[in-house]
């Protein structure tokens, strides 16, 4: 039976690490702690202190406050391309927990729609059940990406394709391989009016190798903790020229790509792991208004 995402609690623990002591005033997610369950937050509480002193809370610290740099980068570039547009639409696809349409107050008017694979959003849904969105409306969307039609479920769900869509592909891609990504970007672009702008990440190479793979799950093994990226391993990445390619292929302009290394340093984000955030980008993509497309 499916189980919900591991890595989209890593996401969140990194967030709620991150909240309040990484770029202050641009980076904010107080949301976060509150969608982790009492032992997830134990580790939060620990990458917060100082290095743990026993070896086996290392390999979960390390992990984490690595994740951390990579996570408050991204985060604010996207939260800054999503306030730019205040689109009516915000579709975020293999949502794990994200927390956006709890505490981006600037988005009163915009429906969000939530999609993910049923096992991670039921489990989703048990984590907010207390927690009051901000949005005009919220739609949790359960696709089971490459048998469901995400253009049927997100008709079903209410999404409206003849109005601008802001859609957010965060930290997805390199779990897909590149018939998955293109069968969405189909998807994507068909639901998508004139104006509409899609926000993805992805690495320019593969992060984890196999053999650093098994290394991290051994070191995990040892210190009797879960890998929390043993069933979620990278398998695809991109080069900026044959992303944008990619996307042009299905209707899309870029109007920027960036590294998170560029960014992390234009909002104040301290690195540890340098060469980690390069690896990373963030690419925003329009759809051409008609009268672009003809010129």
């Amino acid at each position: 039976m499916p189980k919900a995402s591991r890595t989209a609690v890593l996401v969140c623990q990194a967030r709620a690490v991150a909240d309040g002591r990484i770029a202050i005033g641009r980076f904010s997610d107080p949301i976060a702690i509150d969608l982790l369950d009492d032992d997830e937050r134990r580790e939060v509480e620990t990458a917060r202190g100082p290095d743990p002193r026993h070896w086996r809370d290392r390999p979960a610290y390390e992990l984490l406050t690595a994740t951390v740099e990579i996570l408050a980068a991204r985060t604010v570039a996207i939260d800054d391309a999503v306030r730019e547009r205040r689109h009516s639409q915000l579709v975020v696809l293999g949502a794990g927990l994200d927390a956006r349409a709890w505490r981006m107050r600037k988005l009163p008017q915009t429906t969000v729609f939530e999609v993910d694979r049923p096992a991670s959003q039921a489990d989703k849904r048990r984590r907010v059940r207390n927690l009051e969105p901000v949005t005009e409306e919220l739609a949790f969307v359960p696709v089971e990406f490459g048998t469901d039609s995400l253009t049927g479920a997100l008709e079903s769900a209410g999404h409206r394709s003849e109005l601008p869509t802001t859609w957010i592909w965060e930290g997805v891609l390199p779990y897909l391989t590149t018939d998955q990504v293109r069968a969405t970007l189909a998807d994507v672009a068909e639901r998508s009016a004139p104006g509409s702008q899609l926000i993805a990440t992805y690495p320019q190479r593969h992060t984890v190798s196999r053999p650093a793979h098994y290394a991290l799950k051994t070191v995990f093994a040892i210190a009797g903790r879960p890998d929390p990226m043993g069933e979620e391993r990278h398998v695809s990445a991109w080069r900026p020229a044959a992303m944008r390619d990619l996307l042009e292929d299905f209707g899309f302009t870029v109007v920027s790509d960036r590294d998170l290394k560029s960014i992390a340093d234009d909002v104040g984000v301290r690195t540890r792991h340098p060469r980690r955030l390069a690896n990373g980008h963030v690419v925003v993509a329009e759809v051409s208004f008609p009268s672009d497309r003809e010129t």
